[in-house]
C-alpha cells in the first residue's frame, strides 16, 4: 500500500501544481485599449459581483475581506466598483497574494492577465459570474482540493484533534482505541508501510515509524508518542483546511499552461516528475535543501549535461564545514586548492556524483547525482546544502539524452572520465515548488509536513490563524551541495 500510496500521490501532485488533464487556459488576454472609465455597471452586476465573492470559500478564500466599494450610475461609483471586482478577479486569476514579497526568491512563471478587458466584455455581455469562475485553474486537482476545502468547513468542532490527548504517553508494546488512528496518519506520512497496520497495539513497526519521525524533526527517538510526538501526528479539520487553502493558493500562481516538455520537483515532498510533450513519463525522489540551506522557489531551464563533474566547493560550505580539516582530509576526498578555490576532482565520491544537470539561474542551484545514495531511503529528504539531487541520476541523464537527441555524444563525454559538457538542443524548463498537500489511493487530500515552515506566510496573508508548524530538523549528513 505504501508503494501505491506513493505513487498516486505523486501522480496528484503534480496534476495540482501543474493541471494536468484539465484543458485549462491561463487567463490571459492581449494588451486592450479599455479604460477603467469605460467600465460600466447595474445594479444586476453588482449583485452578481457580491454572489461570487460570497462562494469564495471554494477556493479557500474566506479568511479574507473582499469589500465592494461603489454604487452603480456615476463615474466615482463606476471605478470604484470596477476597483473592487479587479481585486478578487486578481485572486483568482494570479494569487491573493504575492510569492515574490512572501519569499527572497520566486521566480516560478506566474500568470500575467490583462483582467479589465475580460471584466468589461463579462459586464456587456451579462456574464460577471461565469467570467469570475473561469478565472481559477480548472484543473481536477484544484476542483478536489475545493471539494475537501468545503467539506472541512465545521464551525463547531474544526479545532478538535483527530487523536485526542491523554495524560499518560504512550509506550511500546501497550494497546490503546488510538492506534489505528495513529497509524492511519503514519501511513499518510509515509513512515509506515499500510500492511504493518493494524489492531489496538502498539506494535514493532508503528515504533520504528515513530523513531524515524520523532529523529527528523529533532524529538528524542525512544518511539514513546508523548506530546510533541502526538503534535505532529495530530492535525484538526481546521489544520487540514488551512493547509488545502494554501494549496490552493500555490496553484493559482502558476502558469495553467505550464510548458509541455518540463521538469517540476516538489521541494517539500523531495519528489521530481519529468514531462514530456504533455504527460508525465517518469517520476523519482529527490533530496532538496535542508532547513537553514532551503531550495528556493525557482524557474530555470536546465541547458546543459555535465559528465564526471568538478566541485567548486562555495565559500560557505568551505568556511563552515571544510575550513581547519587539513591536508589529509583533503587528499582522502580527492580535493585540491585552485585559484584560491577547494575544487573536487570528478570520480563517484565527487558531491556531484558522475552527472550535473546545469541549470540557468544567479543562486548556484541545480540538479546532480550524489554518492549518498542512503539519502533517498529517508522520508523527510530535505538534507542537502540547497541543490536537488536525484535518485538514479546516470539513469535520468541517459533518459534526457536520448529524448533530446545526443544520447551519443552523452556516452562519448561519460567516457572520457574527466569533466564534458554536453548542450542539449533546446532548454528544459525546470520548475522548483513547494506543496504539502497530496492525495491518497482513495483520493482524498494528503497533508504532508511543512518541512521548511513555508506555509504560515501564506496561511497569515490568506487570513488565517497561526497553525501547527514542526519543522524538519537538519542533519548535516555531508558537505555536498
Amino acid at each position: 500500500m505504501r508503494q501505491g500510496l506513493i505513487a498516486s500521490s505523486l501522480l496528484a501532485m503534480t496534476c495540482v501544481l501543474s493541471g494536468c488533464g484539465s484543458g485549462s487556459k491561463a487567463p490571459e488576454a492581449p494588451p486592450s485599449a479599455v479604460s477603467i472609465d469605460q467600465v460600466q455597471w447595474t445594479d444586476d452586476a453588482v449583485r452578481d459581483l457580491r454572489a461570487a465573492m460570497d462562494r469564495r470559500a471554494e477556493h479557500g478564500l474566506d479568511a479574507m475581506t473582499f469589500a465592494i466599494e461603489g454604487k452603480p450610475g456615476n463615474a466615482d461609483g463606476d471605478r470604484a466598483l470596477t476597483q473592487s471586482a479587479l481585486r478578487y478577479a486578481s485572486a483568482l486569476a494570479r494569487g491573493a497574494t504575492d510569492p515574490t514579497k512572501l519569499y527572497d526568491v520566486y521566480t516560478v512563471p506566474r500568470p500575467r492577465p490583462d483582467l479589465l478587458p475580460g471584466l468589461a466584455k463579462a459586464l456587456k455581455d451579462r456574464k460577471l459570474g461565469e467570467w469570475l469562475a473561469g478565472l481559477a485553474p480548472d484543473a481536477d486537482g484544484y476542483h478536489r482540493l475545493s471539494k475537501a476545502y468545503l467539506a472541512l468547513r465545521r464551525p463547531q468542532d474544526a479545532q478538535t484533534p483527530a487523536i485526542p490527548a491523554k495524560s499518560e504517553p504512550l509506550k511500546p508494546g501497550s494497546t490503546d482505541p488510538r492506534i489505528p488512528l495513529i497509524a492511519r496518519q503514519l501511513v499518510a506520512l509515509d513512515y509506515l508501510d499500510g500492511g504493518a497496520a493494524g489492531g489496538d497495539r502498539y506494535n514493532p513497526a508503528m515504533v520504528r515509524a515513530v523513531q524515524r519521525m520523532q529523529a527528523d524533526y529533532g524529538i528524542k527517538p525512544d518511539g514513546v508518542i508523548g506530546n510533541d510526538a502526538l503534535e505532529i501526528l495530530n492535525l484538526s479539520d481546521l489544520d487540514k483546511a488551512r493547509a488545502i487553502a494554501i494549496a490552493m493558493e500555490r496553484m493559482r500562481w502558476l502558469d495553467r499552461t505550464p510548458p509541455a516538455t518540463r521538469i517540476d520537483v516538489n521541494i517539500a515532498a523531495g519528489r521530481l516528475a519529468y514531462w514530456r510533450d504533455g504527460k508525465m513519463v517518469d517520476t523519482r525522489k529527490a533530496v532538496v535543501g535542508e532547513p537553514e540551506n532551503e531550495t528556493p522557489q525557482l524557474g530555470s531551464p536546465i541547458y546543459r549535461l555535465v559528465a564526471n563533474p568538478t566541485w567548486t566547493v562555495p565559500r560557505s560550505i568551505q568556511s563552515k564545514e571544510i575550513a581547519g580539516k587539513g591536508s589529509a582530509y583533503l587528499r582522502r576526498n580527492n580535493m585540491a586548492w585552485k585559484d584560491g578555490w577547494i575544487v573536487q576532482q570528478p570520480g563517484p565520491k565527487n558531491s556531484l556524483g558522475l552527472v550535473k544537470f546545469d541549470m540557468k539561474n544567479e543562486h548556484q542551484i541545480y540538479l546532480h547525482d550524489t554518492p549518498a545514495k542512503q539519502l533517498f531511503q529517508e522520508v523527510q529528504r530535505q538534507r542537502s546544502h540547497g541543490c536537488v539531487r536525484v535518485e538514479d541520476a546516470l539513469g535520468f541523464a541517459e533518459m534526457l539524452a536520448r529524448d533530446e537527441g545526443v544520447l551519443d555524444e552523452w556516452h562519448r563525454a561519460r567516457a572520457t572520465g574527466k569533466e564534458a559538457f554536453v548542450p542539449l538542443p533546446r532548454e528544459i524548463p525546470v520548475r522548483l515548488l513547494y506543496q504539502t498537500v497530496l492525495f491518497g489511493e482513495d483520493g482524498q487530500p494528503v497533508i504532508r509536513s511543512d518541512p521548511y515552515g513555508w506555509n504560515d506566510a501564506v496561511a497569515k496573508a490568506l487570513g488565517f490563524a497561526a497553525g501547527q508548524s514542526h519543522r524538519v530538523k537538519g542533519q548535516g549528513e555531508d558537505v555536498g551541495p
